[in-house]
């Protein structure tokens, strides 16, 4: 389970979700997005950091999401 942590407004986590849902749609991966708006313990552990995808729970990137390194974590060789 992929989860894109994220904020209304936020460019970067626009473009995160471009990448997530490509790669998710692929793979066959469920993936959510979560709103740190509306989540205050979110807000709090990532408010810094946004966008952050967590894998299984686990944070694995932010800021940036690069489709190679997502595929490569989800158990894809890359493009």
């Amino acid at each position: 389970m992929v989860t894109l942590i994220g904020k209304p407004g936020c460019h970067l986590c626009d473009d995160a979700r471009v990448v997530v849902d490509a790669v998710c749609a692929e793979l066959g991966v469920r993936w959510e997005e979560r709103d740190i708006t509306r989540e205050p313990e979110l807000h709090e552990e990532y408010w810094e950091q946004i966008p952050v995808v967590l894998i299984n729970g686990r944070q694995h990137d932010f800021w940036r999401v690069r489709e190679d390194r997502l595929r490569a974590a989800l158990g894809a060789p890359g493009r």
